[in-house]
């Protein structure tokens, strides 16, 4: 500790305020850090872009609210990049926490398009023994989901209209904390043929890119990183990118904390030596 004015201030104190700023700070004000998108995030983003308009994707919510600040980014970049390409979002949830997430998620971004329910956008909700389910879906979505999240018999919307199961769907996207993309692709992707897209934090990365090398997944978006990624290809920096910023600044912070600590650390030994 230094004396400063006759009182004792704590180096620790003035560290802890200076990581707080350099957190909060990104979080509030514009700063577009410079950011390299990955060939993984951009076949992704490829691949919805290339799809005719009206066509229908199925985006499971797979994960707890444990991890919403990852899962919540990429949700909201994906879901925008198929409203603004008027493709069709058929939403659920293999988790039961995720329920109430993907709703909300799926309501909030329709309405910055000005989606409507039932005919742009629809959530069928949770179901337990997500093998099960799985298969289900690949027979006949309606024999596993026969009503939507609202309870309303989903014959009754007009998007489901010529949706039957997976033949009519151009891709299924899974947003996972956990493994439940391998599902995704042991049980629709190989047994059905349909597309696969792992939207998945970033410590789940390493576990998909074998699937990824193989070609059984379209591309890969993980972590908050490829979330600022994904923004980047859309132009509409969003949380990630944000979030991007706001750990880059702090890491910034750490590697400037440790070149003054050691500099100082080599001037006070010098000096002892004289």
């Amino acid at each position: 500790m230094d004396a400063v004015g006759g009182k004792r201030i704590n180096i620790r104190h003035i560290i802890f305020i200076l990581m707080a700023l350099a957190v909060a700070l990104p979080l509030i004000f514009k700063l577009g850090l410079p950011l390299r998108v990955t060939d993984e995030v951009r076949d992704v983003y490829g691949f919805i872009d290339s799809l005719p308009e009206n066509s229908t994707v199925l985006i499971s919510f797979d994960h707890d609210t444990s991890t919403l600040p990852e899962m919540v980014p990429l949700a909201e970049a994906i879901l925008r990049h198929c409203f603004r390409n008027n493709i069709k979002v058929i939403g659920l949830a293999l988790l039961a926490e995720g329920a109430a997430v993907g709703d909300d998620n799926l309501r909030r971004i329709a309405g910055e398009y000005h989606k409507e329910y039932g005919r742009d956008y629809l959530f069928l909700g949770f179901r337990p023994q997500f093998t099960v389910a799985i298969l289900s879906m690949g027979e006949d979505i309606a024999r596993e989901f026969p009503r939507d999240y609202r309870g309303v018999d989903i014959h009754n919307y007009p998007i489901m209209n010529n949706i039957k199961n997976y033949k009519d769907i151009s891709a299924v996207i899974s947003i996972a904390d956990g493994d439940m993309p391998l599902y995704w692709i042991n049980y629709a992707q190989a047994r059905y043929g349909v597309k696969v897209i792992p939207e998945v934090t970033a410590v789940m990365a390493t576990t998909m890119y074998p699937f990824l090398q193989s070609g059984q997944l379209v591309g890969l978006v993980a972590g908050l990183k490829g979330a600022a990624e994904y923004e980047k290809l859309l132009g509409k920096p969003g949380l990630a990118s944000k979030g991007m910023d706001a750990q880059s600044t702090a890491h910034i912070l750490i590697v400037l904390l440790i070149i003054v600590g050691n500099v100082v650390y080599f001037i006070n030994r010098r000096k002892m030596r004289i």
